[in-house]
């Protein structure tokens, strides 16, 4: 069985981005879902030269490792990524070998503006070039107005987002299987 790491950049407890990567797994269909934990403490090079990767930061690293596809969803601060995202992609990027080589990942935001963080996924994908990722091309994702997208169960809404979702999850399928 596919499995899928969600990776969301927020840490809210009722983050929409949390609820998109739970969505888009949901629609990618039978698959073996982990929402990863990127509270992690600020990355710090004597931290690390004293104490080496933290276990939370290796967890992590065997996440995404064992994954045969990410999803990340990102919001948007400041024309960003968020500081958590950030900070969690800085202490994977520690870790030899990285487990982001080759690795289909897929792109995805949503905020309160009406650009839906487009701004962050930019971001966001400038940020992992240098790790070698395989990022998904297909449809774009940004939801908009993101805090009135969901439904009590964290479904999207629109038939318009949900199909985007949908072809950005099909096109992740491909790469996985090819």
């Amino acid at each position: 069985m596919t499995k899928l790491l969600g990776i969301s950049g927020s840490l809210r407890t009722e983050s929409v981005n949390s609820k998109l990567v739970r969505e888009a797994a949901r629609l990618y269909g039978e698959a073996d879902f982990k929402e990863a934990n990127i509270k992690l403490p600020l990355y710090n090079g004597d931290d690390e030269d004293r104490h080496g990767l933290p276990d939370n930061v290796l967890n992590l690293v065997s996440q995404i490792s064992d994954a045969d596809g990410v999803i990340i969803s990102t919001p948007e601060y400041n024309a960003g990524i968020t500081g958590v995202l950030k900070n969690a992609l800085d202490w994977v990027s520690r870790h030899k070998p990285s487990p982001w080589v080759g690795k289909p990942v897929v792109v995805m935001s949503a905020a309160a503006g009406r650009a839906g963080g487009i701004r962050a996924q930019t971001m966001l994908r400038s940020c992992m070039t240098s790790f070698s990722v395989r990022i998904v091309p297909g449809s774009e994702v940004a939801i908009a107005g993101a805090g009135s997208e969901f439904d009590a169960h964290g479904q999207l809404i629109s038939e318009r987002y949900t199909a985007s979702v949908e072809r950005l999850m099909q096109a992740l399928r491909r790469e996985i299987e090819a």
